[in-house]
């Protein structure tokens, strides 16, 4: 008896979708956003039915494509606005910290310049940005806190009480 009650509920449940998808025919919206799942999927007929929908969040959720392409714009995905340069420059400085530690420590390198870029400095004042770095992560290394948090903190509060990069740090 509680079978045939479960499917006859799942039953309208599935009726009811169908009708709410006829409905919903002029939304532009086509599945669960963007991502590999979606890529994979979007030639799948009747998009707004639960089989694609769920085909693609399952592979956007197996592969983790959905967040990383909202991150890097990538897979149909746009990132104008959903990270924020702040998370990207925490992101950047966690996966490079041994490489910008090792160019914080010289006041120059690849990836110093890219977090200089990421942080909004203009390419006018990255020597200037260079040197407060560089000062700034001998002072931590020196207190035994060189770490992606203290780095990110040290070189925010210094652009904050630079004369120049003050204005930067304000527009972040």
């Amino acid at each position: 008896m509680m079978n045939k009650f479960l499917l006859l509920l799942f039953a309208l449940a599935l009726i009811t979708v169908q009708a709410l998808d006829a409905f919903a025919a002029g939304n532009p919206d086509t599945g669960p956003g963007c991502g590999l799942g979606k890529l994979a999927w979007q030639d799948y007929k009747g998009q707004k039915q639960i089989a694609p929908q769920v085909m693609m969040a399952t592979t956007n959720g197996t592969f983790g494509s959905q967040t990383f392409g909202i991150s890097f714009g990538t897979s149909g995905c746009t990132n104008d606005g959903v990270i924020m340069r702040t998370e990207r420059t925490n992101v950047f400085v966690f996966a490079m910290f041994d490489n910008l530690s090792q160019e914080m420590a010289k006041g120059q390198g690849e990836h110093l310049a890219s977090l200089a870029t990421l942080m909004g400095v203009p390419a006018e004042h990255q020597a200037e940005f260079f040197t407060m770095a560089q000062e700034k992560y001998k002072t931590l290394v020196e207190a035994g806190e060189a770490s992606p948090v203290a780095v990110i903190k040290a070189i925010e509060d210094a652009m904050a009480a630079h004369p120049v990069l003050a204005k930067v740090a304000a527009v972040r």
